[in-house]
């Protein structure tokens, strides 16, 4: 254990699980729908016309909304994957995550409804469009990472950022703690591992046996942990100077960055009270 990391088993990085956005459901804002029920029709509504893939769900989320957008088996997004050729770097070996890039797609093309294979390589095209530019790498190799790497960070930053305006803090630890030798410790990552959704991360969590516990392992996950979008990734390739080495979201709003532990562990004792209060019946 290096003598600048407090012990594993008392640090909480941030505390803050990334809420599920949509349970079930739909939403329709016009013609676009995040998860689109499947009785529609039935209920005398129109169809959808487009898809929309909100900034951080996992591929996960989008393979089900692509199924219930285009009344297919669930299942048959993810198996399309066998059959259809996606422009990953070699370091995705395969896996999409972090390239499904979050926008509004159509679910119909010159007349006739689309299919999975087609709305996933559209996704992972328009990422490469986005993140094959100059800029980002130019920003990736100015922060000494590729751009793989790149899209990990900003998936984390998705995660775990509150706001777009925490979004480079929360970068600049990450690029701290990876320089300082530091493990991430990111309740996000566990998140990941356990294919959840939470704020609270148990003792028993932190051992568990996965590439992604970033409380166990040194480094960056293997892959993304979410599809990010342009926001995080301008994060995590030009995060602001600062010497933060945590951050905890003590309550909506109030997300508090420090390079002292002592002060840390006050703010989260701050979130832990917060979250012991009762909520309010609305």
């Amino acid at each position: 254990m290096q003598m600048n990391t407090p012990p594993r088993s008392t640090i909480r990085l941030t505390r803050r699980g990334r809420l599920v956005l949509i349970a079930t459901g739909a939403v329709v804002a016009g013609t676009a729908v995040a998860v689109p029920l499947l009785s529609l029709e039935s209920q005398g509504e129109k169809k959808p016309t487009t898809l929309v893939i909100p900034e951080g769900w996992r591929a996960g989320q989008i393979y089900d909304a692509v199924d219930k957008a285009l009344a297919q088996p669930p299942g048959t997004a993810k198996k399309s994957l066998a059959k259809v050729h996606l422009t990953l770097p070699n370091e995705a070996e395969g896996n999409p995550e972090g390239y499904l890039f979050p926008a509004t797609y159509p679910l119909e093309r010159n007349g006739r409804k689309t299919t999975p294979e087609a709305l996933l390589s559209f996704m992972v095209d328009t990422a490469n469009r986005k993140f094959k530019g100059a800029p980002v790498a130019a920003g990736a190799q100015r922060n000494a990472m590729n751009v793989y790497q790149a899209v990990t960070i900003a998936s984390i930053i998705q995660a775990e950022a509150a706001t777009k305006a925490d979004m480079g803090k929360v970068a600049r630890v990450i690029f701290n703690r990876l320089e300082r030798g530091m493990p991430l410790q990111m309740d996000s990552t566990i998140n990941y591992a356990l294919n959840r959704s939470t704020l609270r991360t148990t003792s028993a969590d932190l051992k568990i046996e996965s590439p992604y516990n970033s409380y166990q392992r040194m480094g960056l996950p293997p892959t993304p942990i979410d599809n990010p979008g342009e926001d995080a990734m301008r994060a995590a390739i030009s995060p602001p100077p600062g010497d933060w080495l945590y951050f905890v979201t003590v309550k909506p709003g109030d997300t508090r960055f420090t390079n002292s532990f002592e002060e840390h562990r006050r703010n989260v004792a701050e979130f832990n009270k917060n979250q012991q209060k009762p909520t309010k019946a609305r």
